[in-house]
């Protein structure tokens, strides 16, 4: 039985990845609307090619499974320090929608974070 649960634990690492491999690059190829949507937030310019890069970095982490435990726990807190920067508005129902997907990838994070990354990873042949 617990081999039935190897695939299950790759594609859950590429889906949970792939949101920020695509949103890093994203960011990086239009990166003035990323630096115009952070300083509409009340945020520091210079951060958009930091956020970038985590998101990138850190996504691929995921999809690789690489250091696994510690990229989950890292995308935990920036889903969640990004939802109540950006979407935490009562009075939005669209933007609360988007604070709760946060929550929701945080939460799938931090079972990724308590199991790790499975057998079909680079944290499994570094063993």
């Amino acid at each position: 039985m617990q081999g039935l649960y190897t695939p299950f634990e790759l594609l859950g690492r590429l889906l949970l990845g792939a949101i920020f491999v695509v949103g890093g690059i994203e960011k990086f190829g239009a990166i003035e609307g990323t630096i115009g949507y952070m300083a509409s937030a009340g945020m520091p310019s210079f951060l958009a090619y930091p956020a970038a890069l985590f998101e990138l970095v850190a996504g691929l982490a995921i999809v690789l499974g690489w250091q696994t435990r510690i990229a989950a726990l890292l995308l935990a807190g920036f889903c969640v320090l990004t939802g109540v920067l950006f979407h935490l508005k009562p009075a939005d129902p669209m933007q609360m929608i988007l604070f709760m997907k946060n929550l929701a990838i945080a939460g799938g994070f931090l079972v990724l974070f308590r199991a790790g990354a499975g057998p079909l990873s680079l944290d499994a042949r570094r063993r």
